[in-house]
């Protein structure tokens, strides 16, 4: 005989933790995005820059990319119903999609339009504004990234990763813009078609990345292989199991998911191979908080047998 074993427990505080966490991080990413936005289309219309241009159009795209996750995060993190069982929790990487669209649009403008700037420079006026306007773009960011890590380590969410990652990418943005309108001061008037060109081009291979990595979440890609090597050890840590199988795991959006056969004594009652599958269980859900975890026992002389026969 087997038995399917579940649960779905959770830590309450960790849950609670998590939701107002990434909520506190993501309407702190809107807030900067927008607060840097409105900036840099002041500096970009009072300067005529290309450069800052694209970083403006960069900063559109946090707008735009802020408000979606914070949207998505909180329907993410609504509880399970009958209509999906299984969470919410991959609305995140169809957000990511349409973001990505998005993206790739403005950044094919960004090159067209960086391009014809770098054969037909033209003078940027007052580019001490746009630099001034840049710095304080590099000092927000710092701000919301050093936030952005705090929630990551006491979260791990995926959706504030990605957005972090985006955000330490706009620091190097940001040096860049000033750099080319350093250059364009010594008559190097080239520089501020070129930046724009390499920004278009940096969106493009940003955005591909998000394409790459939505489609392997949405179609139920395997933990990394430290998780699922941890996820090894702890079901050998237990004496009395004798090996499993059929392992499979994958994660959507916070929540993860793991199922595996358990291979256990013949002569064990049906309570002992409950609570060996339960203390099993329990070390999962101890180091893998949001988790969801389904255990089918299998006695090992079945397993054997289904082996030599197969």
């Amino acid at each position: 005989m087997s038995i399917e074993n579940s649960n779905n427990a959770k830590p309450q505080t960790t849950t609670d933790d998590y939701s107002s966490l990434v909520k506190l991080a993501s309407k702190l990413a809107v807030a900067v995005a927008s607060i840097l936005l409105i900036s840099k289309l002041f500096a970009w219309w009072f300067s005529g820059s290309a450069a800052m241009l694209a970083s403006s159009t960069d900063s559109l795209l946090d707008v735009f990319a802020s408000i979606t996750s914070f949207v998505i995060i909180r329907f993410s993190l609504t509880p399970a119903d009958d209509q999906h069982r299984f969470g919410h929790g991959k609305a995140e990487n169809l957000a990511a999609l349409v973001q990505s669209a998005f993206v790739l649009g403005s950044a094919l403008l960004l090159v067209f339009h960086g391009v014809d700037r770098f054969f037909n420079p033209q003078p940027i006026m007052h580019s001490n504004v746009a630099i001034g306007v840049s710095v304080l773009a590099i000092l927000l960011t710092l701000l919301l990234v050093m936030v952005q890590k705090r929630v990551i380590a006491k979260t791990q969410s995926a959706a504030i990763s990605a957005d972090s990652l985006h955000y330490q990418s706009d620091l190097l943005l940001n040096v860049g813009v000033i750099l080319a309108l350093v250059l364009s001061q010594f008559n190097f008037v080239q520089a501020d078609g070129l930046f724009t060109v390499l920004v278009g081009v940096y969106l493009i291979y940003g955005a591909i990345g998000i394409v790459y990595h939505s489609i392997q979440d949405l179609m139920d890609r395997e933990l990394d292989d430290n998780e699922v090597n941890e996820i090894k050890d702890m079901i050998h840590s237990h004496p009395k199991v004798m090996g499993f199988h059929e392992l499979r795991t994958r994660q959507a959006g916070k929540m993860r998911f793991i199922q595996f056969h358990l291979e256990l004594d013949d002569e064990l009652s049906l309570f002992e191979a409950h609570s060996i599958s339960d203390a099993v269980e329990g070390k999962i859900l101890a180091r893998f908080s949001d988790t969801e975890v389904l255990i089918h026992q299998d006695p090992q002389s079945v397993v054997k047998r289904e082996r030599h026969n197969g």
